[in-house]
């Protein structure tokens, strides 16, 4: 696969880090790959927590010429100079926050499997949209963004589209050809070396 066709890299943090050790974790990473933007994904509802974190990552994303997202804390995005947002909730709210956060500001939104809702969210002004999980998890409904709905957006619509959830390497050689980013996250922080887990990951891409 060419760097042209190639994939881009998309990178979620887990939903519990300890502030203390994942920023060098993070930076490891980015230092092995090239990585197009970090999303914090902080299931913790606690602001001092996710500020703090948020600070911990810009610092370190920035410092390489890398994006940072916040999933659904709009309201941080601008206070602590984050380059945008990641909606888990679809299209709803991505016309709204294209008005408040302006054209410079990344807006993605996570659509599940449904291609109606990805389609609104690109009309609605999304910078990409994400569709998963591509994998087998037993989390949710067991429901899957298949093969065909990648394929279809790909040579149908001009948005950027991300595959994520549950990647393997089989996976990510089936859908390299028809998805613009890899959301990668828990597949690797499991690993006791992130990095190397991320390289055999991606190593059908060449």
């Amino acid at each position: 696969m060419s760097d042209a066709d190639r994939p881009q890299l998309y990178l979620v943090t887990p939903p519990e880090f300890d502030l203390d050790i994942f920023p060098d974790r993070l930076a490891a990473v980015l230092d092995a790959e090239e990585v197009a933007c970090v999303r914090l994904a902080l299931a913790t509802r606690d602001e001092d927590r996710v500020a703090r974190a948020a600070d911990a990552l810009r610092e370190v994303a920035h410092a390489r010429d890398v994006a940072l997202v916040i999933e659904n804390h709009v309201l941080l995005v601008e206070r602590l100079g984050l380059d945008g947002v990641h909606l888990t909730d679809g299209s709803r709210n991505v016309r709204k926050l294209r008005k408040d956060l302006g054209d410079d500001a990344i807006i993605g939104a996570f659509c599940g499997t449904t291609r109606h809702e990805g389609i609104s969210a690109a009309e609605a002004g999304a910078d990409y949209v994400g569709f998963g999980p591509v994998g087998e998890t037993p989390l949710g409904d067991g429901s899957r963004a298949d093969f065909d709905l990648f394929q279809w957006w790909s040579e149908m619509i001009e948005v950027p589209v991300v595959a994520e959830g549950a990647l393997t390497a089989e996976l990510v050689a089936q859908f390299g050809p028809v998805t613009d980013f890899f959301g990668v996250g828990e597949e690797i922080w499991k690993a006791p070396d992130a990095a190397a887990a991320l390289k055999s990951l991606l190593a059908p891409l060449g």
